[in-house]
């Protein structure tokens, strides 16, 4: 879900595994029995062994905690995790995919890196790229909107190397070949694209709700995350991200309430005994 590589075919199980918990934890102060996750990833067709080994990483890198209840292990959500999931959410059902409502700004980021920090200069386009840059030339990249990147030039420590700017296109530049200049739509347009394919006409799992619905947020979020939202009116106009995005709202609808009652009947919880304690 947080990958900023590409993943593969399928989803990996920390994808899963970040759903599931977006969907039965987030902001409700539970841990969750790790059988219950267990059955759960494995209604996707996790094995047990993958399953209990990402709750392993993910404790390790400070993502999950756990919270032992007789001789039951629990896991909890960290607060770096609910961030997480937070953000998740946001740019699922707030912001979403499709940018009709863009007000003409760009953020501008400019830098100049000595010829001798290829892992800094390696590092600074990785998280732009991420944050929904595209490199226009040389070293000044832009992104739609007001994008905030304090935090990214902080965690590099590139502060003195690196200049922001807010700014609107003037004539005679050409929105739309600016785009195109700045980022590959291809491969955007082909995961959309892919999306449809697999969702649209027959579903995965038809006849376990669970399995589908987690299955499709973690599939759609991978797909939004690698999507700048690029104002649409400047995108070709064919442009799949809208059908994509409704096809995404009318099956996860008919998914949400027969996957909750599944995960009522699932789920073994308690109380988080010390939410956000990490």
């Amino acid at each position: 879900m947080t990958a900023e590589h590409e993943e593969p075919a399928g989803p990996r199980p920390q994808s899963l595994m970040l759903t599931f918990l977006g969907d039965y934890l987030y902001d409700r102060d539970l841990c969750v029995f790790s059988g219950s996750v267990i059955d759960a990833l494995g209604r996707l067709g996790v094995s047990e062994h993958a399953t209990r080994s990402t709750l392993t990483r993910m404790v390790n890198r400070g993502l999950l905690r756990r919270q032992k209840h007789g001789r039951r292990m629990y896991f909890g959500l960290t607060r770096r995790t609910a961030e997480i999931l937070r953000d998740g959410h946001t740019r699922i059902w707030r912001t979403g995919a499709v940018n009709d409502d863009w007000d003409g700004d760009w953020t501008l980021l400019g830098f100049s890196l000595p010829e001798a920090w290829q892992r800094q200069r390696h590092d600074l386009r990785a998280k732009l790229a991420w944050a929904g840059f595209g490199p226009l030339q040389g070293g000044l990249w832009i992104a739609p909107g007001h994008v905030r990147v304090d935090d990214i030039v902080a965690s590099l420590g590139l502060e003195a190397h690196v200049r922001v700017f807010r700014a609107t296109v003037d004539e005679p530049t050409d929105v739309g070949q600016l785009v195109g200049d700045a980022y590959d739509l291809g491969p955007i347009a082909a995961g959309y694209r892919s999306f449809l394919d697999r969702w649209a006409d027959s579903q995965p799992y038809p006849e376990d709700p669970l399995a589908a619905h987690l299955s499709i947020v973690t599939e759609w979020l991978r797909i939004i995350r690698k999507d700048p939202r690029l104002p649409v009116r400047h995108l070709p106009e064919d442009w799949p991200a809208n059908p994509a995005q409704k096809a995404f709202r009318d099956i996860e609808g008919t998914l949400s309430r027969p996957a909750a009652e599944i995960a009522a009947e699932l789920l073994d919880t308690v109380p988080d005994g010390s939410p956000f304690s990490e």
